[in-house]
């Protein structure tokens, strides 16, 4: 009777603490940002524009030194 190894397990992290999903919640916070600099009904929402567009930015920054 021959004992195989087990396989090692894929130690999932939390989904805050992965690349792929933070990096689209990253990049979709930047366009959010944009729609709201590029839109004409309402100034909170242009006022609040470039905080947007930096939380994005500084976020994916972050995120991309994540491993996969």
């Amino acid at each position: 009777m021959m004992i195989e190894p087990s396989s090692p397990t894929k130690n999932k992290r939390p989904f805050f603490l992965r690349r792929g999903p933070m990096e689209n919640i990253a990049t979709a916070l930047i366009a959010l940002g944009f729609l709201m600099l590029f839109q004409p009904f309402a100034l909170v929402l242009y006022t609040w524009s470039l905080v947007t567009l930096l939380a994005g930015t500084v976020m994916f920054i972050i995120v991309s030194k994540f491993p996969e």
